[in-house]
């Protein structure tokens, strides 16, 4: 089938959000409530697998600080603590602290030229998403996306596939009409787990996962053009054809 629409994850795919934007967010949010902890970069790649903020304040409680982890309020401390995250992490993307990987903005102009499909499929919130595309794109960037999946939209994030599902049932399409943009091992489980052709530009904490199953992985976008990206959903799903 002809390539539709691209689905594009955002954290470590879009811009390398991860260690100096959510990490440094989630410090200054942990001092903020008074909880004595603080990730440093090494541990916090060790977390990434664990998809989303919340989940990954709750595995880190229950392996590190039991304790904390059986106070009864602890489940609102998250919350609480995740809500002023998500508030430093919006500060320092609207600064432009934040920039865009390359040709990542290329590709996307020149996918709305030649009339792709775009949307989102994330486990960061919604308005993470929106801060960063709009502060990097401009006001009117989020328009530009035909379907946004974010955050806590479906009951099970990546590397479950209900994210890309959920996208994929709102596009209408099936999933060899699209191909996802991941940057990670977990991103593309979750993509391929819905059958969609995906390729990867690893991320910095990404660089020695295994990606076996990626139609493509590559350094960067930087000079990757839709044809380009044609001729690998062309690859990828004939390969699927023969499969089927």
């Amino acid at each position: 089938m002809a390539l539709e629409a691209l689905v594009f994850d955002v954290d470590g795919t879009l811009a390398e959000t991860e260690r100096d934007g959510h990490r440094v967010a989630f410090n200054r949010a942990f001092s903020k409530v008074g909880l004595p902890w603080f990730w440093g970069a090494e541990l916090y790649d060790a977390m990434l697998p664990i998809a989303g903020g919340k989940e990954r304040m709750h595995h880190y409680a229950n392996t590190y600080q039991p304790l904390t982890a059986s106070d009864p309020n602890f489940a609102q401390l998250v919350t609480r603590t995740h809500a002023l995250k998500t508030e430093f992490y919006l500060e320092r993307v609207a600064t432009g602290g934040i920039p865009l990987r390359p040709g990542v903005a290329a590709l996307i102009k020149e996918a709305r030229e030649r009339g792709l499909r775009l949307a989102i499929a994330t486990t960061t919130a919604p308005e993470n998403a929106a801060a960063l595309l709009t502060s990097t794109l401009g006001d009117d960037a989020m328009a530009w996306f035909e379907v946004v999946g974010a955050g806590d939209i479906v009951p099970h994030k990546k590397p479950s596939p209900d994210i890309y599902q959920w996208v994929l049932d709102r596009l209408s399409i099936g999933p060899a009409q699209a191909l996802a943009c991941e940057d990670s091992a977990i991103g593309l489980a979750a993509a391929t787990a819905a059958d969609i052709p995906t390729i990867v530009t690893p991320s910095n904490h990404a660089r020695g996962h295994h990606f076996d199953g990626a139609a493509a992985v590559m350094d960067s976008l930087e000079g990757t053009t839709v044809d380009n990206l044609i001729q690998i959903h062309a690859r990828a799903t004939a390969g699927m054809d023969a499969i089927h």
